[in-house]
């Protein structure tokens, strides 16, 4: 029993973003931040910056609880934002840069944006729409100090401009963690993109969370402050998977590449020495296929890769090259990590291609992440890696639902916990393995068909360049599966497409996969289209090819 009477504001110790800046700031000033090969600064200058850009907004009239959006590349000046927007109470709305002008119209007005910070490479899409904007007050122009054509956009100023003139110090307040700090947008769903939103408390959770299991590895995939980190994420997407928060907590080197550009990639991993990053398969296929590749020494570059499945032969490539790559887990809705796929010290013996089935899994929770596989009744299926079921999660930083939308926040979260939409089933140690998408499993003659298991069987052929696996009508069957292949060159296309069927026969009589797979279709395309993200558009791809074969 306490022997005296303790003061409320002892213990009321709030949650915010800020706490996050502060600690860095005191233990390593001069550490610095790059961006691109045009511009660097100390975490001091930083904290300068941040406190710069905040007595703009608010000579702009931003107040608690109003929305700032912004339209830029990866850069320093997002990171800024990051801070600055809502450690003043401020929401800060990440604008998809590459949704079309119709969307970003949309999500501008859904989130209600009071100013809008534009990048002047997408100052067109903005005249565009400009005339429909309803909320928006004030637009500022983002340069990288090129000369900007004269726009019927009424600019306040230049970000570099108003911040010159602007006071580097502030007197940011405190105010409930569960104050709304991020807003942005989900892709790839029908009708227009849904809102997502975190408060303070969830991202600072989510942040503390990420570094207490990636600090938990010495092996390999771990993150500590002698690391250098770069974003292969966009900064608009979940919250760059969180980590321009996990990086500037953690006081590392952080750099941010702009515009994404192969060579330009590989260049500053090379020149500044980045040895850890997180982005999508297609990403690092782009990279592993970039003529620079052979130049540059990746040995000591560890990858968070998610967003979307990574096959083993990808990711076979990336060991070889000395890159240490393991999968990440998470949603839009899910701020977004909730697992990774780690390997212990037995298991880092094994040779690439044994690593690679583990380092492809969907993996294990991060610490205070409640994750289960259930079926349609919600009951726990055997953890076997055989029963599979749908992924239902609980933790302190997922979205409590979408903004200004009940009816999908309700049945997001149905039953006490948000249901993903992922098949997966679990092995006896733990390691979720994500079979596929409720939505993109094949169904044939009542048998389920995994799109994602034919898409690593295909994209182990030499020949193929990129592959997706579709479901596509079928009078006998109901649906059969149709895989959309890139080839790597002018092949035999009747050479190729027999091998692959070939092949997955074999995969098929050794009893690795379903025997429905047998009535695969094979068709060849130049490209495979994407999401706003750089994900395969499934849905895109059901409808546009839908009556290939009637």
């Amino acid at each position: 029993m306490l022997d005296f009477a303790p003061t409320p504001n002892y213990f009321d110790y709030q949650l915010l973003i800020k706490q996050l800046l502060y600690t860095p700031v005191a233990y390593d000033p001069t550490q610095e931040i790059v961006y691109k090969n045009s511009f660097r600064m100390t975490y001091a200058d930083f904290r300068k910056r941040v406190c710069k850009l905040a007595n703009t907004l608010t000579k702009l009239g931003v107040k608690k609880g109003d929305t700032v959006a912004i339209m830029d590349y990866d850069s320093h000046r997002y990171l800024e934002c990051y801070f600055a927007i809502p450690m003043i109470g401020a929401v800060m709305h990440m604008v998809n840069i590459r949704l079309s002008p119709e969307q970003i119209l949309y999500t501008i007005d859904h989130a209600q944006d009071d100013i809008l910070m534009i990048h002047s490479d997408f100052v067109p899409i903005i005249e565009q729409i400009r005339g429909r904007i309803d909320t928006v007050n004030d637009y500022v122009l983002i340069s990288d100090g090129n000369e900007t054509a004269a726009s019927i956009i009424p600019f306040v100023g230049e970000y570099e401009e108003l911040l010159s003139s602007a006071d580097d110090t502030f007197d940011f307040p405190d105010f409930d963690e569960k104050t709304r700090a991020t807003t942005f947008y989900t892709t790839g769903t029908t009708g227009m993109p849904k809102g997502v939103h975190f408060t303070h408390r969830q991202l600072v959770l989510h942040t503390l969370g990420v570094i207490s299991s990636l600090s938990s590895y010495t092996l390999h995939a771990n993150f500590n402050q002698e690391d250098v980190y770069m974003p292969i994420t966009p900064m608009f997407h979940v919250h760059a998977w969180g980590f321009p928060y996990i990086a500037t907590f953690m006081g590392v080197k952080q750099v941010y590449p702009g515009k994404y550009i192969p060579d330009v990639l590989l260049e500053l991993i090379h020149k500044e020495n980045v040895t850890f990053s997180h982005c999508v398969p297609t990403i690092l296929h782009m990279l592993l296929n970039s003529p620079k590749i052979g130049e540059i020494d990746l040995s000591r570059w560890k990858v968070i890769i998610g967003g979307a499945s990574l096959s083993p032969s990808l990711a076979i490539a990336g060991l070889e090259r000395g890159i240490d790559l393991f999968v990440g887990y998470g949603m839009s809705e899910t701020c977004p990590i909730l697992s990774l796929a780690r390997l212990t010290k037995e298991m880092l013996k094994k040779d690439n291609q044994e690593q690679a089935k583990i380092r492809t899994k969907t993996g294990k929770t991060l610490a205070l992440v409640d994750m289960k596989i259930v079926d349609e009744d919600m009951n726990e299926v055997v953890h076997d890696g055989k029963n599979t079921g749908e992924i239902v999660v609980r933790a302190p930083w997922l979205t409590m639902g979408y903004l200004k939308d009940q009816k999908n926040s309700e049945n997001l979260w149905r039953d006490g916990y948000m249901h993903t939409g992922d098949v997966a089933n679990c092995d006896e140690l733990g390691y979720f393995k994500i079979t596929d998408r409720a939505k993109d499993i094949i169904k044939v003659g009542g048998e389920w068909v995994s799109s994602l298991e034919l898409e690593d069987i295909i994209h182990q052929h030499p020949s193929v360049f990129e592959v997706a696996v579709v479901a596509i009508p079928d009078e006998k069957w109901g649906e059969r599966p149709m895989a959309l292949v890139v080839s790597k060159k002018a092949d035999d296309k009747k050479t190729l497409e027999k091998e692959l069927i070939t092949h997955t026969k074999e995969v098929i009589k050794n009893g690795l996969i379903a025997r429905e797979s047998m009535l695969l279709k094979i068709h060849f395309v130049d490209e495979i289209d994407k999401t706003s993200v750089g994900k395969t558009d499934k849905r895109v791809l059901r409808e546009k090819y839908k009556n290939l074969f009637v």
